[in-house]
């Protein structure tokens, strides 16, 4: 007898992350580390074990061997399972043909014989690179109660925000009726979350015959959503009202780290009915020396903060140096600013180092809104040396070469 599953989830996680620019070099955006210990992957694959899902297919295609090494067996997720689990799910050859994912329609077709191993009634598919808390049983239920073929999570926007988001118009039931990708005249405000419930055995059928037409651009959005609309198939709008962030271009991954921060955050990390699970890095406790000053900020295990910090998120590993200061930044692992060191309204990446006296960025107050400097991996911002605001540093910054 063949073992079944009835709902599995399909993670999309092969994204390049281009709007990131130096922070998605050499790793997919799923795998930019935020909140001080966790990955943006973290949320998905949580939601999912929290959700009772317990069989994951990661998608990965850009830089994979980070995430790759990342996710392992699953087991931070609970998802070290003999049947079923977290498994990772990159391009590969068939015959002697292959191909890379050429959309997001088009990876899932690529692994229909990995779905079909565990004959699912259900598939939820998913993005990889969004923050937030969500229950995708409760999704699911909806689902089947209305005996759709698909069901697609929305957020209601502002009529500004609505022409950025695949809109979703409906009837007063929540059945969608259209779907309209970024229109310049949106004619709803129910933006598409990438959340998407199918039943299986419609999307396989619809898989299937996307990928036998050469004119396809093998897109969910642009693709998939439009003919099962066209065939006249029952697809529902599922209406998300908490907390949900894009978090693809610098400004919104700061913002969404400053989110933290304070009694009021609209996330809550600490809910321990809805645990985000990581991959701990099992460092030491972080240290705060005397003379050190530290307001309204996370700091996570392994960080050694001997200067100022203020309104930021620090990372594991991160070490701040005596008379340095922080301030409205995001320090991720391992960086190092150095004794006397300036770092405000800032991303510095995982192990780059800002030496004594540098300074990188500028008061938030005084700076244009989302004017944040950023430095890049292993990047070095050499003693005296500036970056301003705004400016995203590729290649160390020496003295003599300020960045403007």
């Amino acid at each position: 007898m063949k073992l079944k599953k009835e709902c599995i989830a399909m993670l999309l996680a092969g994204g390049q992350g281009s709007r990131l620019g130096v922070l998605t070099k050499d790793i997919a955006k799923p795998a930019v580390p935020f909140g001080g210990k966790y990955r943006i992957i973290d949320f998905p694959l949580s939601n999912c074990v929290n959700s009772g899902i317990d069989t994951v297919g990661v998608l990965t295609q850009y830089m994979p061997l980070d995430l790759n090494t990342y996710i392992g067996n699953g087991g931070p997720w609970d998802l070290d399972r003999n049947f079923g689990g977290a498994a990772i799910l990159p391009p590969y050859m068939h015959g002697k043909v292959g191909e890379w994912y050429k959309g997001t329609a088009n990876a899932i077709y690529q692994n229909i014989q990995f779905i079909e191993n565990y004959d699912p009634e259900y598939v939820v598919v998913l993005s990889g690179d969004h923050i937030y808390k969500m229950d995708y049983n409760k999704m699911l239920e909806y689902h089947k109660a209305n005996e759709a073929a698909c069901t697609i999570a929305v957020l209601n926007v502002t009529l500004a925000e609505a022409s950025r988001f695949g809109i979703m118009n409906t009837d007063e039931n929540n059945h969608i009726y259209e779907f309209e990708e970024k229109p310049k005249h949106p004619k709803s405000t129910k933006a598409s979350m990438g959340i998407y419930v199918f039943t299986w055995s419609k999307l396989k059928k619809y898989l299937v015959e996307d990928e036998a037409n050469p004119k396809s651009e093998n897109d969910f959005g642009k693709n998939i959503i439009p003919a099962m609309l066209g065939a006249g198939e029952t697809l529902m709008a599922y209406e998300f009202d908490d907390y949900w962030k894009d978090v693809g271009t610098i400004e919104s991954l700061w913002e969404a780290n400053m989110e933290l921060l304070g009694e009021d955050s609209p996330i809550k990390l600490n809910d321990p009915d809805w645990r985000i699970y990581s991959r701990n890095p099992n460092q030491q406790p972080h240290y705060i020396a005397a003379g050190a000053e530290v307001r309204n900020s996370i700091i996570t295990e392994g960080a050694e903060i001997r200067g100022k910090v203020g309104h930021s998120v620090i990372f594991h590993g991160v070490y701040v140096g005596k008379d340095a200061v922080v301030e409205d930044s995001v320090i991720l692992p391992n960086a190092v600013i150095e004794d006397g060191a300036v770092v405000r309204y800032s991303i510095v990446a995982q192990d780059a180092v800002i030496e004594k006296g540098a300074v990188v960025g500028a008061p938030k107050e005084e700076c244009e809104p989302g004017a944040i400097a950023v430095i890049g991996e292993n990047i070095k911002v050499e003693a005296g040396a500036s970056v301003a605001p705004g400016v995203m540093a590729g290649e160390n910054v020496r003295k003599e070469a300020d960045q403007s």
